[in-house]
Protein backbone atom coordinates (compact mmCIF):
# COMPACT_ATOMS: atom_id res chain seq x y z
CA UNK A 1 0.00 0.00 0.00
CA UNK A 2 2.82 2.64 0.61
CA UNK A 3 4.31 2.21 -3.03
CA UNK A 4 0.55 2.53 -4.22
CA UNK A 5 0.26 6.01 -2.17
CA UNK A 6 3.65 6.83 -3.61
CA UNK A 7 2.79 6.54 -7.20
CA UNK A 8 -0.51 8.36 -6.76
CA UNK A 9 1.14 11.15 -5.48
CA UNK A 10 3.71 11.08 -8.73
CA UNK A 11 0.93 10.39 -11.00
CA UNK A 12 -0.70 13.41 -9.18
CA UNK A 13 2.23 15.87 -9.42
CA UNK A 14 2.02 14.58 -12.96
CA UNK A 15 -1.61 15.70 -13.63
CA UNK A 16 -0.33 19.16 -11.94
CA UNK A 17 2.18 19.54 -13.75
CA UNK A 18 0.73 19.01 -17.08
CA UNK A 19 -0.43 22.33 -17.53
CA UNK A 20 3.57 23.20 -18.00
CA UNK A 21 4.55 20.11 -19.26
CA UNK A 22 2.26 19.16 -21.67
CA UNK A 23 3.76 15.97 -22.83
CA UNK A 24 4.28 14.61 -19.26
CA UNK A 25 2.46 11.07 -18.58
CA UNK A 26 -0.27 11.06 -16.44
CA UNK A 27 -0.46 7.24 -16.41
CA UNK A 28 1.84 4.71 -14.87
CA UNK A 29 1.32 1.35 -16.76
CA UNK A 30 4.80 -0.44 -16.10
CA UNK A 31 4.51 -4.16 -14.82
CA UNK A 32 4.61 -2.81 -10.94
CA UNK A 33 1.73 -0.33 -10.95
CA UNK A 34 -0.60 -2.91 -13.16
CA UNK A 35 0.17 -5.66 -10.43
CA UNK A 36 -0.77 -3.05 -7.58
CA UNK A 37 -3.97 -1.92 -9.43
CA UNK A 38 -4.63 -6.11 -9.95
CA UNK A 39 -4.04 -5.98 -6.19
CA UNK A 40 -6.52 -3.09 -5.30
CA UNK A 41 -9.16 -4.28 -7.70
CA UNK A 42 -9.47 -7.42 -5.98
CA UNK A 43 -9.61 -6.16 -2.77
CA UNK A 44 -12.66 -3.65 -3.86
CA UNK A 45 -15.28 -6.42 -3.85
CA UNK A 46 -14.61 -7.42 -0.42
CA UNK A 47 -14.77 -3.80 0.46
CA UNK A 48 -18.24 -3.83 -1.13
CA UNK A 49 -19.43 -7.00 0.86
CA UNK A 50 -18.73 -4.43 4.03
CA UNK A 51 -20.16 -1.19 2.76
CA UNK A 52 -23.14 -2.64 1.32
CA UNK A 53 -23.78 -6.60 2.13
CA UNK A 54 -23.83 -9.28 0.14
CA UNK A 55 -25.71 -7.92 -3.03
CA UNK A 56 -25.15 -8.57 -6.62
CA UNK A 57 -25.84 -6.05 -9.15
CA UNK A 58 -27.46 -6.37 -12.55
CA UNK A 59 -25.92 -4.62 -15.63
CA UNK A 60 -27.26 -0.65 -15.08
CA UNK A 61 -27.68 -0.70 -11.03
CA UNK A 62 -25.05 1.10 -9.08
CA UNK A 63 -25.24 1.43 -5.02
CA UNK A 64 -24.52 4.98 -3.62
CA UNK A 65 -24.03 5.92 -0.11
CA UNK A 66 -22.88 9.18 1.62
CA UNK A 67 -19.59 9.27 3.06
CA UNK A 68 -18.38 12.96 4.23
CA UNK A 69 -16.12 15.14 2.65
CA UNK A 70 -13.77 14.92 5.13
CA UNK A 71 -13.33 11.52 4.79
CA UNK A 72 -10.22 12.04 2.29
CA UNK A 73 -9.89 12.72 -1.17
CA UNK A 74 -11.45 10.44 -3.81
CA UNK A 75 -10.19 7.77 -6.28
CA UNK A 76 -11.72 5.41 -8.74
CA UNK A 77 -11.02 1.83 -8.55
CA UNK A 78 -11.81 -0.73 -11.87
CA UNK A 79 -12.15 -3.95 -11.62
CA UNK A 80 -12.11 -5.86 -15.26
CA UNK A 81 -12.48 -8.91 -13.97
CA UNK A 82 -16.08 -8.34 -11.96
CA UNK A 83 -16.52 -5.55 -14.72
CA UNK A 84 -17.45 -3.51 -11.32
CA UNK A 85 -16.25 0.67 -10.43
CA UNK A 86 -15.80 1.28 -7.05
CA UNK A 87 -15.44 4.89 -5.56
CA UNK A 88 -13.81 5.57 -2.40
CA UNK A 89 -13.50 8.47 -0.28
CA UNK A 90 -10.57 8.09 1.69
CA UNK A 91 -10.60 4.72 2.64
CA UNK A 92 -14.29 4.47 3.02
CA UNK A 93 -16.06 2.69 -0.26
CA UNK A 94 -18.14 4.64 -0.97
CA UNK A 95 -20.26 3.81 -4.34
CA UNK A 96 -20.17 0.59 -7.20
CA UNK A 97 -21.43 0.28 -10.02
CA UNK A 98 -21.93 -2.17 -13.15
CA UNK A 99 -19.80 -1.59 -16.15
CA UNK A 100 -19.07 -2.57 -19.80
CA UNK A 101 -15.04 -2.08 -20.46
CA UNK A 102 -13.19 -3.10 -24.03
CA UNK A 103 -13.70 -6.26 -26.13
CA UNK A 104 -10.94 -7.84 -26.92
CA UNK A 105 -8.41 -6.63 -29.06
CA UNK A 106 -9.81 -3.13 -27.71
CA UNK A 107 -8.63 -3.86 -24.65
CA UNK A 108 -9.22 -1.45 -21.43
CA UNK A 109 -5.59 -0.05 -20.25
CA UNK A 110 -4.63 -1.42 -16.84
CA UNK A 111 -2.33 0.40 -14.29
CA UNK A 112 -2.95 3.62 -12.62
CA UNK A 113 -4.22 7.03 -13.91
CA UNK A 114 -5.51 9.95 -13.51
CA UNK A 115 -8.64 11.62 -14.86
CA UNK A 116 -7.14 14.59 -17.13
CA UNK A 117 -9.88 16.20 -18.49
CA UNK A 118 -13.42 16.03 -18.14
CA UNK A 119 -16.57 17.42 -20.46
CA UNK A 120 -20.70 17.11 -19.55
CA UNK A 121 -21.06 15.97 -22.85
CA UNK A 122 -18.31 14.58 -25.36
CA UNK A 123 -18.64 12.95 -29.05
CA UNK A 124 -16.20 10.23 -30.27
CA UNK A 125 -14.04 11.68 -32.91
CA UNK A 126 -13.04 8.15 -33.71
CA UNK A 127 -16.36 6.19 -33.22
CA UNK A 128 -19.16 7.94 -35.54
CA UNK A 129 -19.84 10.92 -33.32
CA UNK A 130 -20.92 8.74 -30.67
CA UNK A 131 -22.03 10.43 -27.75
CA UNK A 132 -20.03 10.08 -24.05
CA UNK A 133 -21.79 11.70 -21.58
CA UNK A 134 -19.97 12.71 -18.35
CA UNK A 135 -16.56 11.97 -20.16
CA UNK A 136 -13.42 11.69 -17.72
CA UNK A 137 -10.74 11.06 -20.11
CA UNK A 138 -7.65 9.23 -18.02
CA UNK A 139 -5.34 8.61 -21.36
CA UNK A 140 -4.04 10.46 -24.06
CA UNK A 141 -5.70 7.95 -26.48
CA UNK A 142 -9.27 9.15 -25.36
CA UNK A 143 -9.78 6.44 -23.18
CA UNK A 144 -12.58 7.79 -20.44
CA UNK A 145 -15.06 6.60 -17.87
CA UNK A 146 -18.49 7.95 -19.46
CA UNK A 147 -22.31 6.77 -18.90
CA UNK A 148 -23.56 4.18 -21.89
CA UNK A 149 -24.59 0.79 -22.95
CA UNK A 150 -23.85 -1.20 -20.05
CA UNK A 151 -24.73 -4.99 -20.70
CA UNK A 152 -22.60 -6.33 -17.60
CA UNK A 153 -19.65 -7.49 -20.14
CA UNK A 154 -17.23 -6.24 -22.34
CA UNK A 155 -18.40 -4.48 -25.17
CA UNK A 156 -16.68 -0.95 -25.36
CA UNK A 157 -13.86 0.17 -27.66
CA UNK A 158 -11.75 0.46 -24.51
CA UNK A 159 -13.95 3.20 -22.64
CA UNK A 160 -15.24 2.24 -19.12
CA UNK A 161 -18.78 2.66 -19.57
CA UNK A 162 -20.81 3.68 -16.37
CA UNK A 163 -24.85 3.63 -15.84
CA UNK A 164 -26.03 7.24 -16.90
CA UNK A 165 -26.99 8.02 -13.65
CA UNK A 166 -23.84 7.24 -11.49
CA UNK A 167 -21.70 8.54 -14.26
CA UNK A 168 -23.08 11.98 -13.72
CA UNK A 169 -22.94 11.41 -9.69
CA UNK A 170 -19.14 10.65 -10.17
CA UNK A 171 -18.63 13.55 -12.85
CA UNK A 172 -19.80 15.20 -9.68
CA UNK A 173 -17.14 14.38 -6.98
CA UNK A 174 -14.37 13.86 -9.26
CA UNK A 175 -11.95 16.20 -10.47
CA UNK A 176 -9.10 16.46 -12.77
CA UNK A 177 -6.16 14.86 -10.77
CA UNK A 178 -8.45 11.90 -9.44
CA UNK A 179 -6.50 8.37 -9.40
CA UNK A 180 -8.23 6.13 -11.80
CA UNK A 181 -7.01 2.65 -10.64
CA UNK A 182 -7.36 -0.23 -13.34
CA UNK A 183 -6.73 -3.55 -12.32
CA UNK A 184 -7.93 -6.77 -14.55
Amino acid sequence: MKWLALTLSVAGAFVMGATALPNTATALETPEAKSEANDVASHAMLDMFQAFGFRELKPGQYLWRNVPEGAGEERVVVSLTDQLAYVYRGDELMAVATISTGVEGRDTPTGIFAVRGKTPMHRSKKYDNAPMPFAQFIDEYGVALHGGFNPGYPASHGCIRLPLAFAKKLYTVTGVGTPVIIGA
